[in-house]
């Protein structure tokens, strides 16, 4: 009896978020997991930032302006801390779904203010929080409000239905993350999207398109693109004329959900600008098939040639040296010097330590 390998029913929630609203989105993200494993998927995606939102202002608006700053600040105050509640009541959700699960959120780190992620949160079919990714560098106006992650984060998980990964919007046609992941041997991938792109580029399902399936047919992985959509809350908000609600009522502007099979057939989708699920049946095998032919991680592929260094350690703004030293102890150690009994080396009794980038919680 040879490997086998299962086939799995994907799941790309398309659907807006309750637009900066911490609570609402948490739950309705809860609901919308529970109802896609209760319709038998076994891996879910949902879309970019959707708890609470994603910072969709910056493409209609001044950055310094009112309208910007009052949205962001709200970013801010409803973003997620992880861990915390909002990462605990998702993981229960995926636990009753007996699912995978990929959700987009803001994240900002515990203890801080003024600094956010755009994040990847990753849960096990038992709930447990599997880690995250955050995404390499922010994009257009995100940049205002958002870190860049580091590769730290940049990883591949391995579970009992495969090795999944993530990337978010744009970094999913970055050729090294990709490739950083291919290497890594990712089978199932995860995309997450926005709710629209700026009023100047594309529609989103045109990208969406084109970069599901260059992931698959770089990756020989299957995709799961999920991207968010606008609702009537969201242009309440948005909206200040005529002009702008034009805009975010054309059906065209966002949406485009899709799953990708690792061959580069869309097995479902791509959707409209509707809020819904979309499923698809991925046979894992089929990425064994695809590799078969063309394996870039492996025989179809030059490692005297081409090499990818990964750096996975986390800069660090803030660093301590030394401790004060008692008087007395001080005395103490001049008469010994004095005696020659101490002998200093500079790497020797290093003290030194650094900030954490997760600043723990005060107790």
């Amino acid at each position: 009896m040879g490997d086998t390998f299962p086939t799995i029913k994907g799941a790309a929630v398309q659907a807006a978020s309750v637009f900066l609203d911490r609570d609402g989105s948490t739950k309705k993200a809860c609901d919308l997991i529970r109802e896609a494993g209760a319709n038998g998927a076994r891996f879910i995606v949902l879309p970019e930032g959707f708890i609470p939102a994603h910072p969709v202002w910056f493409h209609l608006y001044p950055a310094t302006g009112h309208l910007c700053v009052k949205l962001s600040t709200e970013l801010f105050k409803n973003s997620v801390e992880v861990p915390g509640p909002e990462v605990t009541a998702l993981g229960e959700a995926a636990r009753d779904a007996d699912a995978f699960v990929v959700v987009g959120i803001c994240e900002k780190l515990p203890g801080t203010i003024g600094t956010m992620y755009n994040t990847q949160l990753f849960f096990g079919r038992d709930g447990q929080y599997l880690g995250k990714h955050q995404k390499l560098t922010p994009t257009v106006g995100e940049r205002l409000v958002h870190a860049g992650g580091y590769g730290d984060t940049l990883t591949v998980f391995d579970t009992e239905i495969g090795h999944i990964s993530g990337l978010i919007c744009g970094e999913n046609s970055n050729p090294l993350a990709v490739f950083s992941l291919t290497a890594q041997n990712t089978q199932i991938h995860a995309m997450s999207w926005p709710n629209f792109f700026p009023t100047s580029g594309s529609p989103l399902g045109e990208r969406v398109a084109v970069d599901a399936r260059a992931f698959a047919q770089m990756s020989k992985a299957w995709v799961v693109s999920a991207c968010g959509t606008v609702d009537e809350a969201m242009i309440s908000l948005l909206a200040e004329n005529e002009q702008q609600e034009k805009y975010l009522r054309d059906p065209n502007i966002s949406g485009g959900s899709v799953i990708v099979a690792p061959n580069m057939k869309v097995i479902a989708g791509p959707m409209g600008n509707e809020e819904g699920i979309l499923y698809g049946d991925m046979d894992l095998e089929i990425g064994v098939q695809m590799k078969l032919r063309h394996d870039f991680s492996g025989h179809y592929n030059r490692p005297d040639v081409f090499q990818l260094h990964v750096n996975r350690s986390v800069p660090q703004l803030y660093t301590e040296e030394g401790t004060a030293t008692p008087i007395a102890d001080m005395d103490d150690e001049a008469e010994s010097v004095k005696s020659g009994s101490v002998i200093f080396d500079d790497q020797a009794g290093d003290t030194s330590k650094s900030l954490p980038r997760s600043v723990p919680t005060k107790v």
